[in-house]
C-alpha cells in the first residue's frame, strides 16, 4: 500500500511545480465555473453504500463527479486502489480520514457537539492527506492507539450484542471473527484492514436475524429483542432494521453499550497535522433535533473552531435542509472559514454522489462555495506534496503569506482550479 500511494501522490506532486502552476493560475487556468464534486465518502472495508471501490468510482464517473474524496476510518489500504481507479476515470483523488474524538469538559458539562446522543464525542475530519506511505512516528503512534482502542471497543460491543440477543430469544454465535469475516466475504478485503464498526456488526446482526427468523414473525420478534418500537417498515427494510439495532442496543445505557476510549480533541487534529492535512470540523446542524448546543449558535460555532485553529468545516448536505446549510455556509464562508461538502455514503443505501440536501438540489451560491473549497484543500494537497505550506502549516496555523483570509482563499482556490485542469487535460495515468 505505501509504496502504491506514494506513487500516487509522487505523480500528482509531478502536474508541475508550484511557480508553474501559479502562473497558470494567474491566467485563469482550470475550471471556472463549479463541477460535480464529493469530497467525503467512505470505501469499503469501512461501512459503505458501496460494494467495492470498483462501483464507487464507475457510479461517479457515470455521475460526472471531477473530483472525489475519501475520508476512511483507521485503515488506508484501499486508497491504492481508490487512486488507480479514479485516475482511470480522470477524477482528481482527494485522501481525507476521519476520527471521533473526546472533549471532556463538554462531556463533563453534558454539551452535545456533533454527535447527538453522545456529549462531548466529536468528529473531525482531515483534508488534503499527504503522508500516509511516510507517516511521523507520531502519527504511528496515535493511530496504533485508535486502532487498539477501537478493535477492544467493539469485541466487547459484538459479545453484549450476542448475549443480549440470546437472552430475548435468539442464540447467535457471532462474535469479532464473524463479523469481519463477512466483511471480507462481502468486499473482498484483507482482515489485516478491517477496523468494525458499529454500523458492521448491527449489520451481521440484523442478517443472521432475517436468515432465522421467518418474515412473518420478524417484526414482533425484533421488538420483543429490541425492547422498544421498531421503526422498519417490514422484513425488507434492511437499514431500518440495522439503525434500529444500533439505536436500542448499542448507544448509552443500552444493553451492548460499550464506553469509547477516545484520542482527545487536540490529539485527533494533531494527528491530522502530522499527516500533512487541514483539521476539518463536520457540521451537523439540522442532521440532529434538535440541533446540538455547541452548533445552535452559528455566530458561536465559527468563534469556537477559529479559537482552537480549525478553519475548515464540511457539510454532508443529504441530512440538511437548504435554509440551515446556507444560513451556516455563507456566515462560515464570510468569516474566512473554508466549506466542502459531501455525502458520506456510510450507510447501505446508494443515493447520488452529487451532494443535494434534504428538501432540495444545493443553490448555485452555496455550490460555488463548496466548489472554492475543494479548491483550496486541492492546492493545499498539491503545495504540501512540494514541501511548501498549503492552507495551514504543520502546526496548524494558517498560511502566513497572505494579507486576509478572503484572499488566501481566493488565492489557493484559484492554484487549486489549476492543478484540477493541468490533471484534466494529462493523458497520463498518475497510478503506473
Amino acid at each position: 500500500m505505501d509504496n502504491q500511494v506514494d506513487q500516487a501522490l509522487a505523480a500528482l506532486q509531478d502536474l508541475g511545480t508550484p511557480a508553474e502552476i501559479r502562473g497558470l493560475a494567474e491566467r485563469g487556468f482550470g475550471p471556472t465555473a463549479p463541477l460535480p464534486v464529493n469530497a467525503h465518502v467512505h470505501l469499503p472495508p469501512n461501512f459503505s453504500a458501496f460494494q467495492t471501490v470498483e462501483q464507487a468510482i464507475h457510479l461517479a464517473s457515470q455521475q460526472d463527479i471531477c473530483v472525489l474524496g475519501v475520508s476512511n476510518y483507521y485503515d488506508y489500504h484501499v486508497y491504492a486502489e481508490f487512486v488507480r481507479r479514479a485516475s482511470e476515470k480522470n477524477i482528481f483523488p482527494l485522501f481525507g480520514l476521519e476520527i471521533i474524538a473526546m472533549q471532556d469538559d463538554l462531556r463533563n458539562a453534558g454539551i452535545r457537539v456533533n454527535d447527538p446522543g453522545n456529549p462531548g464525542k466529536t468528529y473531525i475530519c482531515g483534508k488534503g492527506i499527504t503522508r500516509f506511505g511516510r507517516m511521523t512516528d507520531e502519527a504511528s503512534r496515535l493511530l496504533t492507539v485508535i486502532r487498539h482502542n477501537d478493535r477492544e471497543r467493539m469485541r466487547q460491543v459484538i459479545a453484549r450484542m450476542g448475549s443480549t440477543f440470546s437472552e430475548r430469544g435468539l442464540e447467535t454465535k457471532i462474535d469479532e471473527d464473524s463479523t469481519v469475516d463477512g466483511v471480507v466475504r462481502r468486499h473482498g478485503s484483507s482482515r489485516k484492514t478491517v477496523y468494525l464498526q458499529e454500523r458492521h456488526a448491527s449489520q451481521a446482526f440484523q442478517e443472521f436475524f432475517c436468515d432465522h427468523v421467518p418474515a412473518e414473525e420478524q417484526l414482533e420478534r425484533l421488538e420483543k429483542i429490541l425492547g422498544a418500537k421498531s421503526k422498519a417498515t417490514g422484513p425488507d427494510d434492511e437499514v431500518g432494521m440495522q439503525n434500529d439495532i444500533r439505536s436500542h442496543l448499542m448507544k448509552a445505557g443500552k444493553p451492548a453499550f460499550v464506553e469509547e476510549a477516545y484520542l482527545s480533541f487536540d490529539e485527533a487534529k494533531r494527528l491530522i497535522l502530522e499527516l500533512g492535512g487541514i483539521p476539518c470540523y463536520p457540521t451537523l446542524a439540522d442532521g440532529a433535533s434538535p440541533v446540538c448546543p455547541f452548533e445552535e449558535d452559528v455566530d458561536r460555532l465559527i468563534d469556537t473552531l477559529q479559537s482552537c485553529d480549525v478553519h475548515a468545516a464540511e457539510w454532508i448536505l443529504p441530512r440538511n435542509r437548504v435554509a440551515v446549510a446556507r444560513e451556516y455556509v455563507t456566515k462560515m464562508r464570510a468569516a474566512g472559514i473554508v466549506l466542502t461538502a459531501g455525502t458520506e455514503h456510510n450507510t447501505l443505501d446508494l443515493i447520488p454522489l452529487t451532494p443535494a440536501c434534504s428538501d432540495g438540489p444545493v443553490p448555485t451560491d452555496l455550490q460555488a462555495i463548496f466548489w472554492e473549497g475543494v479548491c483550496v484543500v486541492v492546492a493545499h494537497q498539491f503545495l504540501t506534496l512540494h514541501g511548501e505550506c498549503g492552507y495551514v502549516d504543520n502546526t496548524g496555523r494558517l498560511n502566513p503569506q497572505y494579507a486576509s483570509a478572503d484572499e488566501r482563499i481566493v488565492s489557493l482556490a484559484a492554484i487549486g482550479a489549476a492543478v484540477i485542469g493541468r490533471f484534466q487535460a494529462n493523458d497520463t495515468n498518475i497510478s503506473r
